[in-house]
């Protein structure tokens, strides 16, 4: 097992930065499983370096086998490009398919409303998502 502490971490494709991942504190284990016990914030990039979402999480943790990540306590997610923000208590990112979901309650605020409800399934920019079980008042465009 190893401990990194005040670590920032980048992830790339083809020289491109994808994703920047800044933590306290991060814990990995001889299975390559990585936990993040006092929270993480990542800021995610376009193909042009742009920077097109953010997430937040209280903790979290990385399973090597599975490719995917665990976000939990207060997860936030911003869209810089749609203005939008998500919130909820848990939240998965699978890298390999740049998707984000839950089963969980989520809280969605855009710029003229606020969307509830319990799932979701996401792209990992958060520039388009559908959520499972929507509650609450919606306001939809005519075509």
């Amino acid at each position: 097992m190893r401990e990194a502490e005040n670590i920032e971490l980048y992830y790339s494709e083809s020289a491109t930065v994808k994703v920047k991942l800044t933590a306290k504190k991060m814990l990995e284990f001889a299975n390559g499983n990585q936990e993040f016990p006092e929270g993480l914030y990542m800021e995610f990039f376009n193909e042009a370096g742009k920077m097109t979402s953010t997430l937040r999480a209280n903790e979290a943790i990385y399973t090597k086998e599975q490719d995917v990540w665990r976000g939990r306590g207060d997860v936030e997610i911003k869209s810089i490009e749609n203005n939008q923000q998500l919130n909820t208590e848990e939240l998965f990112w699978k890298p390999d398919q740049e998707r984000m979901y839950t089963d969980k309650f989520v809280t969605i605020k855009l710029p003229d409303q606020v969307l509830y409800g319990r799932g979701l399934t996401a792209k990992q920019d958060f520039s388009s998502y559908e959520i499972t079980e929507p509650e609450g008042i919606f306001y939809l465009e005519d075509e």
